[in-house]
């Protein structure tokens, strides 16, 4: 029997994803329209799409999705939702709206898994302490969906398609976009383009693919409900009463049945087979965006979430001033060199090009909530000595 890496069964299972993907809608991608930056490696059995998933599953920066915040940092329950499982919903829930459009799954996973590598300690509030910061050291603003994209394609090289990368940039979930039609972006050279212009602030425009659309939506369909139950969990929110009827009348009253009401609304008002667009209905567009404002007045804005936010924000101004200091002196036993500079997961071409300033910036973007903790308690706690001096 043949092995896996043999022409007739590579050119077989080619075959087999080129019949597979006749069958998808006219406006959804297909592999033979990836395009790579580099080509390392040839392509193998799996398609382009799957094997971005594949390696963006293996990368350092997925596996520190376990312990990153999604909303309620500093909260001890181990019931509410973290960054990881904001991700796994967000793909299986575009996964469905993209089956039932016939659209390519495999993109639309990768876009998923991939899409918020670049959150960072403490959720946005961190984003807000880390962009002061940047911009004062004159890096500009920062930006998750831009850090994301510096992760996978700078930081640690994954060679990703472009279809992956441009809906990573182009996710942002926290938008009140409500009908989104693939904006073309057919090289390197425009998405590096929009990529800078995101770094200045401009707001990216509509992914590159219907893929990167459904995936869009599908981050505020995860999300919406789900801080609303997080928030309940937690008794910032008492009672799903407390969201107004009408919101809850279109909508419906948990998590459930809000992320099942945006889901066959998008379904009945998206259109893959002719124009290309996904959309909501007008009535369920408004009641969404009532609900984002519910919940920024109730949830994201509430005292007892944001009591401790002077506190992160020192944190943040002495772990960069320290680690700026650290790349300056070039002092190797820090830490942004003993786990981040000098790691063999980091790309030495991202090393050379970077700034010091932009290595603190990066480095510590990718910490956890637990080590960012611990790098701030090592850096302003004194140690005890065991023993004697030596």
């Amino acid at each position: 029997m043949p092995g896996l890496d043999d022409t007739n069964t590579k050119s077989q299972i080619l075959k087999y994803t080129k019949a597979r993907e006749a069958l998808l809608s006219v406006h959804a991608s297909r592999s033979d329209e990836a395009l790579r930056r580099k080509n390392r490696k040839p392509e193998d059995i799996r398609s382009p799409y799957s094997r971005d998933a594949d390696r963006i599953i293996h990368t350092r920066a997925y596996t520190r999705y376990i312990d990153k915040t999604q909303v309620f940092y500093l909260v001890e329950n181990d019931h509410i939702t973290h960054r990881v499982i904001h991700v796994q919903l967000v793909s299986k829930i575009a996964r469905t709206i993209g089956r039932c459009l016939r659209l390519n799954e495999d993109l639309i996973e990768a876009i998923a898994l991939g899409h918020d590598i670049g959150h960072i300690p403490y959720g946005h509030f961190g984003e807000t302490c880390l962009s002061d910061l940047c911009f004062h050291h004159n890096l500009g603003k920062f930006f998750h969906n831009v850090q994301s994209v510096r992760s996978l394609d700078a930081i640690e090289d994954q060679d990703l398609t472009l279809q992956v990368l441009d809906g990573i940039l182009c996710h942002n979930g926290e938008s009140n976009d409500t009908w989104l039609s693939p904006d073309k972006c057919t090289d390197w050279a425009a998405f590096d383009r929009k990529v800078a212009d995101n770094e200045k602030g401009i707001r990216a425009s509509a992914p590159v693919t219907m893929e990167g659309c459904v995936v869009k939506f599908a981050d505020t369909i995860a999300y919406i409900g789900r801080d609303i139950q997080d928030a309940k969990e937690v008794g910032l929110i008492q009672d799903y009463a407390e969201i107004p009827k009408g919101i809850r009348k279109t909508l419906g009253t948990t998590n459930q049945s809000i992320v099942n009401t945006l889901i066959h609304d998008l379904l009945d008002n998206s259109d893959t087979e002719k124009e290309g667009f996904i959309s909501y209905s007008s009535v369920v567009e408004e009641a969404l965006i009532d609900l984002r404002s519910f919940s920024e007045r109730h949830i994201y804005s509430n005292p007892k979430l944001t009591a401790e936010q002077d506190k992160i924000r020192v944190m943040y101004q002495t772990l960069f001033s320290r680690y700026l200091e650290d790349v300056e002196n070039e002092c190797r036993k820090s830490k942004i060199y003993t786990d981040f500079i000098d790691a063999p997961w980091v790309s030495q071409e991202y090393i050379d090009a970077t700034q010091p300033a932009g290595l603190a910036r990066d480095f510590i973007a990718g910490m956890t909530d637990r080590y960012f903790l611990k790098q701030f308690e090592d850096c302003v706690i004194p140690r005890r000595i065991q023993g004697v001096f030596r």
